[in-house]
């Protein structure tokens, strides 16, 4: 028998032998006739399970920093009866002493080990929040729809979710809406979803910065004029119009029914008139001439009327103050304007 063997396990095969008594127990300290038992012991799970040819293989020279090895030789020197007790030698799908380890841990799966990351190694691992979501998180709301119900409810929750997260922090709001009505003036939306997103805003402890990015009609008027004094701005080219509420379609409705639809109708008006005259500084009286019919404001036109505050202008505040109105033009030009409605 060769003086220089090794302790090898193999699957499925397994191959064991041990060098001699001497050479091996002076290198874990054992007791010559120990290290016999366990050499009979390994070469008896050898030819139980192994071919005859496979005696032939040669053998590596043993490494003595083999955790394996150094684990049996441990439970060797503490308890070498529990090495010679009977176990397995055919018939078992465990190799001879690999019970010795408590917990043998796993490799990678070879799906985790073969997986290319070259080709999508960018790619999200989570889905990309929508516009809005990104937009909340700067605090900022959009109204970019007419004022239906489902409008009313996002951005009255968007609303309280921004004051819940911070309650000093401005809200800004950007607003390109025809309030309850379409562009065609047909009625979409009951006038209360203006109402209920106005109410809201006047509960918010926080300052409220309000923009008019396209039209701000109606119902969208006045949230533009409920922003905080200071703080509402309009882009050059955006329009503002503020008009009478419409009554909606009234259809195979009885007389008595449109009445008190109608009925609604004023009260809402008056309403309407009460709030932009407080927001505007304008008297009832005038908000209430004015809204006898549609009244269409520009950018300047808004300011003046008391709408907003400031027009957001890229640098060019110095050109456009020097700009006369279209009133003046009008009469330097010997055009005469029709009187209003």
């Amino acid at each position: 028998m060769a003086t220089t063997s090794c302790f090898q396990v193999v699957l499925p095969l397994t191959t064991c032998s041990l060098p001699s008594s001497t050479s091996y127990s002076k290198s874990i300290k054992l007791k010559p006739n120990t290290i016999d038992n366990l050499r009979i012991k390994c070469f008896a799970s050898i030819n139980a399970r192994n071919s005859p040819s496979s005696s032939n293989i040669p053998m590596p020279p043993i490494n003595p920093k083999d955790p394996f090895l150094s684990k049996l030789a441990s439970i060797a020197a503490t308890s070498p009866d529990s090495l010679l007790q009977d176990r397995p030698v055919s018939g078992s799908d465990t190799p001879p002493y690999l019970d010795i380890f408590e917990s043998p841990k796993l490799m990678a799966t070879p799906a985790q080990v073969e997986r290319s990351v070259s080709y999508n190694e960018h790619r999200p691992r989570t889905p990309p929040p929508d516009l809005p979501s990104l937009l909340l998180h700067g605090r900022i709301v959009y109204i970019g729809m007419p004022l239906v119900a489902a409008v009313t409810e996002l951005v009255v929750a968007e609303l309280m979710y921004l004051q819940w997260m911070d309650p000093k922090a401005p809200i800004y709001i950007y607003i390109n809406s025809t309030g309850t009505t379409r562009d065609d003036g047909e009625s979409v939306g009951m006038e209360t979803e203006g109402f209920a997103i106005y109410d809201s805003m006047m509960q918010l402890k926080n300052e409220i910065h309000t923009v008019a990015v396209g039209a701000a009609i109606g119902q969208a008027c006045l949230l533009l004029a409920a922003g905080t004094k200071g703080h509402r701005y309009m882009m050059p080219h955006a329009k503002a119009m503020i008009q009478q509420p419409r009554v909606p379609s009234s259809g195979l409705m009885p007389a008595s029914d449109v009445l008190i639809r109608a009925k609604e109708a004023v009260i809402n008006r008056d309403v309407l008139t009460e709030l932009l005259a407080k927001h505007t500084g304008n008297s009832v009286e005038t908000v209430a001439n004015v809204m006898k019919r549609p009244f269409y404001m520009d950018s300047r036109r808004a300011k003046e009327f008391g709408v907003i505050d400031k027009i957001l202008w890229q640098g060019q505040e110095k050109i456009m103050a020097d700009v006369l109105p279209p009133e003046d033009w009008d009469k330097s030009a010997g055009i005469k304007v029709a009187d209003p409605f």
